[in-house]
């Protein structure tokens, strides 16, 4: 269901007031998860059991009501005892793609909510090793689908000469799938294409596409998306290059997406198309493709070199037109005038009666 991780890894250094505890950062990476700063090292790793041995992560499919119990190992790598606070969080999509856990001063509605570990700390001596047991006991009226969270150590140390708190934090994923009706669902939304052309009438420009990915399902999906772009009745189509691959969303989360188009021709109405294929993971690690999704938005690409002679011709065109019309309407007031000038002499210098 989810990518292949073996660690969550964090380490953070942070200014804050000497009252605040530095908010942590999750990292992934490989190999068990391990923290090291001075005298300070502790791993962490998934307990062997019936669940399995060396795990990347937790893994899980419970029904509502239902429970499951696994165990948490932490390693003392360093020359001094270790006491570290054990919690476990929700996870979320960072702006940078990761996943990341909450940190314990916000509250937690779902895996978060739903794991207890058997103690709220542990104590580890330097060389040695800790189980820590923890329960998952899903709620009857939980909402089927996928939650991502984790269970963490955290150890909060003092910076006396920087006058702030550093919280170290490591810990291990939880991918859990509460059992109903799957419905995966990635829609694509506010779809946008500009353009930016040469000054040369000729020449070809640039397309920028944007659009917002939105898990709009229960299930955490990711997608493998194409972007092209077309004139009228999709003649000068151009394809993107490579775009890479969206995070793995998690229900209710969205991706904003920018890809670039080049070599595009000013074809003054645009086509931009985004095709997104979601890609749905199971817990076995098999991915399976579902139906894409395509949305199509237009746009202007107007050649300017072409659009401004276009202007100036027409302005010479009106103009000619505006002064022949004028110069038309005088030589007609003249000629009436003429006419008029000569009745009157035909007459002796009388005005012609109207009647």
């Amino acid at each position: 269901m989810y990518p292949s991780v073996t660690r969550w890894k964090t380490l953070l250094r942070t200014t804050a007031l000497s009252v605040l505890t530095a908010v942590a950062v999750v990292g992934v990476g490989a190999g068990p998860a391990s923290a090291a700063d001075g005298n300070v090292a502790w791993t962490v790793r998934t307990a062997s059991n019936g669940y399995g041995e060396a795990r990347s992560s937790y893994s899980y499919t419970v029904n509502p009501g239902g429970a499951v119990e696994d165990a948490m190992v932490v390693a003392n790598r360093g020359p001094v005892p270790l006491t570290l606070a054990v919690y476990a969080a929700d996870g979320f999509t960072t702006d940078a793609g990761q996943l990341d856990l909450l940190t314990r001063d916000r509250k937690s509605v779902a895996v978060g909510a739903w794991v207890k570990a058997n103690a709220q700390s542990v104590v580890v001596q330097p060389g040695k090793t800790a189980q820590v047991p923890f329960r998952i006991s899903v709620p009857e009226n939980a909402t089927p689908g996928d939650h991502v969270g984790g269970i963490l150590t955290t150890l909060t140390q003092g910076d006396q000469a920087q006058g702030i708190n550093v919280d170290r934090r490591l810990g291990i994923r939880i991918k859990l799938r509460v059992g109903g009706e799957l419905k995966p669902n990635l829609a694509v939304e506010d779809l946008h294409v500009t353009y930016a052309g040469t000054a040369n009438p000729f020449g070809r420009g640039d397309a920028t596409i944007t659009y917002t990915l939105h898990n709009v399902g229960n299930a955490a999906l990711s997608g493998q998306q194409a972007v092209s772009v077309s004139g009228p009745f999709g003649v000068l189509r151009v394809r993107a290059g490579d775009i890479p691959a969206p995070p793995e969303l998690l229900p209710g989360e969205s991706w904003d997406v920018r890809v670039p188009v080049r070599d595009v021709a000013p074809a003054v109405r645009l086509a931009a198309t985004a095709t997104v294929t979601p890609l749905l993971t199971d817990a076995s690690g098999s991915t399976t493709s579902l139906e894409p999704v395509q949305v199509t938005a237009h746009g202007w690409a107007l050649p300017w070199m072409v659009v401004l002679v276009l202007v100036v011709l027409i302005a010479v065109v009106v103009g000619a037109y505006l002064y022949r019309r004028r110069t038309r309407t005088r030589r007609t007031a003249r000629e009436d005038a003429r006419v008029r000038d000569a009745v009157a002499q035909a007459l002796g210098g009388r005005e012609p009666r109207t009647s």
